[in-house]
């Protein structure tokens, strides 16, 4: 996420992967669709991310932090939890920004550390 390759990310999802983001309805199901929200959201041009990892119910999560070029701050964007079988990841569930402190995740991170 922090190097912006979506086509490095899509390698480790599984064909039938699951894309999910309580509380709202809204859930995308397979590769293809995975791609084009990834695509469209995530990875927009001009985008810069910074990842912090940390684990959700003892599996692998990250809070992703999103460049904000106006204060030289990175923004708290989502908490991802990340599903896996084996080397492969079979889901992503993205929560909203109000559960990062409950993770030990701030709600900025400075332009460097």
């Amino acid at each position: 996420m922090e190097r912006a390759d979506l086509d490095a990310l899509i390698e480790l999802l599984l064909t039938d992967v699951r894309l999910s983001m309580p509380p709202a309805m809204l859930e995308y199901r397979g590769i293809e669709s995975a791609q084009r929200v990834l695509a469209a959201v995530t990875f927009r041009p001009g985008r810069a991310y910074r990842a912090v990892p940390t684990r959700a119910n003892g599996q692998p999560a990250f809070g992703p932090y999103l460049a904000d070029p106006h204060s030289g701050v990175y923004r708290a964007y989502c908490l991802l939890v990340i599903t896996t079988a084996g080397d492969h990841i079979t889901a992503i569930t993205s929560f909203t920004t109000d559960v990062m402190t409950r993770f030990g995740l701030p709600r900025t991170l400075p332009e460097t550390d």
